[in-house]
């Protein structure tokens, strides 16, 4: 079959992507080849929309690493995501050819380095330049203050990011050091919180009144219009303060290793996680055997 020649695959793509010109474009690839960007691209298309973007033009630098990101934690396997970079890097070129659009957001873009079948989980140099890394200069003290309490929740307590959107006052018991989440099936668990968690969290409060409109209720943390603080908010933290294209899964991901790493008990990181089945969780000792793997491999003299 020749792809060039077919465009239904691409006629639900809004003409202002411009894939079918890309596609009669690549004259000198094999069909599969062809086939393979165009299957990328269309994916990448479909997930920008979920977020409002309707032409390349609104693309930048960011949301490419947050769309790499995203593929590295949902589990696409290493090969499979440098070919969608390279499919993005080939696209991107040309509409730049073409005049489509002024700079290529893609010329820096890079595939993560590690096993993309595993989830990406970072490793304590992440964490402490996530956490205890300095924030840009111009950034708002209210802002500074949310984002660490927003991160060290994140990563000291494992919620998932909807379930912290879904945090309102009452959800703290500082004083105890923990706090009530509701997690997927409408299941409420109690979950500890550690000391830099409970600092974050109280410098925050300092300033939540003069941030969270009377709109959002009792709504813990609220974005930059007063509204409650939303998945698509939180991505934007990590893209600002991440050293490298991560996603907020991943402090999931890293919390959960990073007990199992220090020996936790597979049933405590369960209940800690709200999975309903401890197959969900053992998922991650596996991460960890490989950790341990990676580590042996580089370390022992007769690996």
């Amino acid at each position: 079959m020749d792809w060039r020649a077919t465009t239904s695959s691409t006629s639900a793509v809004p003409a202002a992507w411009h894939l079918d010109g890309f596609v009669a474009s690549l004259t000198n690839s094999a069909d599969n080849t062809v086939a393979a960007y165009r299957t990328d691209l269309v994916g990448f298309v479909e997930w920008v929309g979920r977020g409002d973007v309707v032409a390349p033009e609104q693309v930048d630098r960011t949301l490419l690493r947050r769309y790499v990101a995203s593929l590295t934690t949902r589990g696409f396997a290493k090969r499979t995501v440098a070919r969608k970079v390279s499919s993005l890097h080939r696209y991107f070129a040309y509409l730049r050819r073409e005049g489509i659009v002024v700079v290529d957001p893609s010329v820096a873009l890079r595939a993560p380095s590690g096993d993309g079948r595993l989830p990406r989980v970072l490793d304590h140099g992440d964490v402490h330049a996530l956490l205890d890394g300095p924030s840009p200069d111009d950034e708002p003290e209210w802002r500074r203050l949310r984002d660490q309490a927003v991160l060290e929740l994140l990563y000291g307590s494992g919620v998932r990011v909807g379930e912290l959107c879904g945090l309102d006052l009452d959800s703290l018991d500082l004083p105890a050091g923990a706090m009530s989440v509701w997690g997927k099936g409408s299941k409420q668990r109690r979950v500890p919180l550690g000391v830099p968690a409970v600092q974050a969290v109280r410098d925050w409060l300092v300033v939540r009144r003069d941030v969270v409109g009377t709109d959002a209720g009792a709504a813990l943390f609220g974005n930059e219009r007063g509204h409650r603080l939303s998945p698509r908010d939180v991505r934007r933290i990590l893209d600002r303060r991440s050293p490298r294209p991560t996603h907020p899964h991943a402090l999931r991901h890293t919390f959960a290793t990073h007990l199992l790493d220090g020996g936790a008990d597979l049933r405590a990181v369960q209940e800690l996680l709200g999975h309903a089945d401890v197959a969900t969780t053992q998922r991650y000792t596996h991460i960890s055997n490989h950790r341990l793997r990676e580590a042996y491999a580089e370390a022992h003299p007769r690996a």
